[in-house]
């Protein structure tokens, strides 16, 4: 799976999770873009991406996450795209 493939699907995680067909991530998107992106909505994130790619994030990298660029890093190393 090539790295905009994980963009495209973590960006259908984000339109589910935040309820907002509008929604338009990319690198350098983070919490204080998208409205509703709390703490609490960090946790269901986290817990939707892990699901929606078969994953588990441990604690330093979820900790360790800047932007949304990062998280597809993150995720492209652990499904070896």
């Amino acid at each position: 799976m090539s790295r905009e493939e994980v963009m495209e699907r973590l960006n259908g995680v984000f339109i589910d999770l935040f309820d907002d067909e509008s929604i338009k991530i990319n690198d350098n998107t983070t919490a204080n873009d998208i409205e509703d992106w709390d703490s609490l909505e960090h946790i269901n994130l986290i817990v939707a991406i892990e699901q929606e790619f078969n994953i588990k994030f441990n604690m330093n990298e979820v900790t360790s996450m800047k932007n949304v660029g990062e998280m597809v890093d993150i995720i492209t190393s652990r499904i070896g795209a």
